[in-house]
């Protein structure tokens, strides 16, 4: 019984999940946002009315090499029957000011990226995306497997991987810059392409993004 909503929103479908191609994070698994405010509205209704959350805190904090970073704590509440939650705390962070290779970058969604992680932190508290923060659990309490799961018998031999997709040269990553550069909103193109792809810089983009990416420049120049 304790473990009835843990089970029920434990597993993440394949197409919320997304692998990390770069940066500290690299080699882990991101899952889409609108999945767990879903999930929320799936299990106690619309937000407003079966689950809220309040901001409690906010907070630019200096970092290494003149960089900064965002803060946002807040408290999730929902709802089960008649009876609202305690709170349930969760604090987000995203980077305001951060070096690259270019120099300084200055993020202006840094507080909504921050406040989407906030969330993200609170809901695994619900154990909503359990599966992804721990795999090992698929496995060893097999009897607690979402019912839309099929249960498998362990596979102690993995998969073959799948070759990744490398990053981008120096030859691709200079070319990519000066078709950007001939663009006249250089600038804001290029922060909505990092923003895009989920990236801290374009060196970090892999080849397959660039293809797409020099196709989309290219387009913006005819």
């Amino acid at each position: 019984m304790n473990l009835d909503l843990y089970n029920k929103v434990r597993t993440v479908p394949p197409e919320a999940k997304k692998p990390i191609q770069g940066g500290r994070l690299k080699g882990m698994t991101d899952i889409n946002p609108m999945w767990r405010l879903k999930v929320l509205t799936e299990q106690f209704g619309p937000c407003g009315q079966g689950w809220y959350f309040e901001i409690t805190d906010k907070q630019i904090v200096d970092g290494a090499n003149n960089e900064k970073v965002v803060f946002v704590d807040i408290n999730l509440y929902v709802k089960f029957g008649e009876e609202w939650s305690k709170p349930i705390q969760g604090t987000g962070g995203s980077s305001f000011i951060a070096k690259e290779r270019n120099g300084l970058y200055t993020n202006d969604e840094c507080f909504k990226m921050a406040l989407t992680d906030a969330i993200s932190v609170a809901c695994k508290s619900l154990g909503i995306g359990a599966d992804v923060y721990f795999e090992k659990d698929r496995t060893k309490y097999d009897n607690h497997k979402s019912p839309e799961e099929p249960q498998k018998k362990p596979n102690y031999n993995p998969p073959p991987q799948k070759p990744a997709d490398p990053k981008i040269d120096d030859i691709k990553l200079n070319t990519l810059m000066a078709v950007l550069y001939k663009l006249p909103d250089a600038e804001v193109y290029t922060k909505q392409l990092l923003a895009f792809y989920k990236v801290d810089n374009l060196r970090d983009l892999t080849v397959s993004q660039y293809s797409k990416a020099m196709k989309s420049a290219q387009s913006k120049l005819k």
